[in-house]
């Protein structure tokens, strides 16, 4: 369902300026700036609030409670214009909001040039189906998707990818060719993950790095993020060095950890850690 489906209105914009921007307090009074002759407050199933929408006379313009507290003021507000209340599950709300960022980023965002070799997704189940075996229907994570060619294996074997990452032009990318489906991407920094994501039992980051001397602390913050949310998960760089330092973080977050060298590509994927929870 779309955002406005799930409000019952034609249509509604989200005052949000970004997805990432949903867990900043701030937000709220951007549609508290409108003066309402009508008002519409979602709340869960756990009749929580999730979102206000507020009629300017003109069109509707949304908040979204997911990753934040509704102010004292906005409750107040939509009790002044005595508005409606709608209720819609907390996980298809946040389907129908990670589906308008979606939109939007491809309607803004000018797509990278294609990077994927054509070999490479069916390489990346391959060597799923050797980590995990079949895990149709597991919800797994995909960190640092890209233009999502891991995402495309992971579903492709059944799996509910959940991907994200930081590059608008890899997102935009990804959503144009179809190997990432709006309502499960998002455009998010890896480190903040823990933020707008609950932990699910698998989770996967596809040739991580190059991890240098420099941005060693920026992909152990990534991967530290990405552990914390999973119970297993595949890691895969390109040389043994980097596999090596990605063991060395798993195994200090307390994983138990297995290294092996993947040769069906020369290029990528070459060195995987697999991490679990134990």
């Amino acid at each position: 369902m779309k955002v406005a489906e799930i409000l019952e209105v034609e249509r509604c914009r989200l005052v949000e300026p970004s997805f990432s921007e949903l867990a900043v307090d701030a937000c709220t009074l951007l549609l508290l700036q409108i003066a309402p002759d009508e008002a519409r407050l979602l709340v869960d199933e756990k009749e929580e609030p999730i979102a206000l929408a507020l009629h300017d006379g003109e069109e509707w313009h949304a908040a979204s409670f997911l990753f934040r507290e509704p102010t004292l003021a906005a409750i107040e507000c939509f009790e002044a214009v005595g508005g409606d209340i709608y209720q819609e599950s907390r996980e298809a709300w946040l389907s129908a909001v990670r589906e308008y960022y979606s939109a939007e980023l491809s309607k803004t965002t000018i797509p990278s040039l294609e990077d994927l070799r054509p070999d490479r997704e069916g390489k990346i189940r391959d060597l799923l189906d050797e980590v995990w075996g079949d895990r149709t229907g597991t919800p797994c994570l995909d960190c640092c998707c890209g233009s999502g060619v891991g995402t495309a294996a992971l579903r492709a074997g059944g799996v509910r990818a959940l991907a994200y990452d930081n590059d608008p032009g890899l997102l935009a990318l990804g959503l144009s060719k179809g190997r990432l489906v709006p309502s499960d991407t998002m455009c998010i920094d890896a480190r903040k993950a823990s933020h707008y994501i609950d932990p699910v039992p698998l989770g996967a980051a596809f040739m991580v790095g190059e991890i240098y001397s420099y941005n060693t602390a920026l992909w152990r913050s990534i991967i530290a993020n990405l552990l914390a949310l999973t119970d297993e998960t595949l890691i895969t760089v390109g040389t043994e060095k980097e596999a090596a330092r990605v063991e060395e973080w798993c195994t200090r977050e307390g994983r138990t950890t297995e290294v092996f060298e993947n040769r069906r590509d020369p290029l990528y994927d070459r060195w995987c850690c697999v991490a679990q929870r134990t």
